[in-house]
């Protein structure tokens, strides 16, 4: 009876320990507030950013000047530029661009947003009700560490969060340490580093939950890998658990 009760005791720790275990590992754990100040980010313009800016009115004859074809500074305004890195508006060191007619504005600091409703205003001198769409053609981040393809990663939208970067990455791996994740970010020169717990659900409210353009993401390793590599096999475990359990039962009737 002391070894059926000792097999007992550890299929029941066993249990208990998976149930713990996995929760280093689930994303989004918890209760979070879906009114949060995270769901209005915008990436804010710095220097080196690549920032591609479309004029448009109901006649195009006089937009055409403030969408302007690659000169022999090699910016380009507007048009089909895809995602040449070549092409757009390059903010110089000095947080400036050289628009058409406006001359050069300084425009690092910026959300798109308030580079829009500032264009806006400064061309309705020139236009009416004019139409600016403005995006970021460069916007790339490094994923580094515990994940299946480390590298800079680039994309299209201006709007990338840190599970969008995760996913390009392959996900973090089974050795990565979720609950510590370092993001380095660059801002105007001056480096700041923050830790965040991808199995928290309050990360969608964290200020790193939307990723800047040329953020650094770093997952650390397990000091201890055994409860990772384990967590796969305790299925396995459990049957075998109650399987010689359920023979000691049988022969010591």
């Amino acid at each position: 009876m002391k070894k059926i009760s000792l097999l007992f005791l550890l299929l029941l720790a066993l249990v208990q320990v998976s149930c713990v275990s996995k929760k280093k590992y689930y994303y989004l754990q918890g209760d979070y507030n879906m009114g949060n100040a995270a769901a209005n980010y915008e990436p804010i313009i710095q220097k080196d950013d690549r920032i591609s800016i479309q004029v448009l009115t109901y006649q195009r004859e006089l937009s055409e000047p403030f969408n302007i074809d690659i000169g022999a500074n090699g910016n380009m305004g507007g048009g089909n530029i895809g995602n040449n890195p070549n092409m757009g508006y390059l903010v110089d060191s000095e947080g400036t661009i050289d628009f058409p007619t406006l001359g050069k504005l300084s425009v690092a600091g910026y959300t798109i947003e308030q580079l829009r409703l500032m264009l806006t205003d400064k061309l309705k001198a020139f236009l009416v009700d004019p139409i600016i769409n403005i995006r970021i053609l460069n916007f790339k981040v490094t994923v580094l560490g515990a994940v299946a393809s480390p590298g800079v990663k680039t994309f299209t939208t201006n709007r990338v969060t840190i599970l969008d970067a995760l996913a390009e990455s392959g996900d973090v791996s089974p050795f990565g340490l979720r609950q510590e994740v370092m993001i380095i970010r660059d801002y105007q020169g001056v480096k700041s580093f923050n830790t965040i717990d991808l199995t928290k659900a309050d990360l969608v409210n964290s200020p790193f939950y939307y990723l800047d353009q040329n953020d650094v993401i770093y997952i650390r390793e397990r000091k201890a890998k055994i409860d990772a590599t384990a967590l796969p096999n305790l299925p396995i475990i459990i049957s075998t658990v109650s399987f010689l359990t359920t023979m000691i039962l049988l022969l010591t009737r």
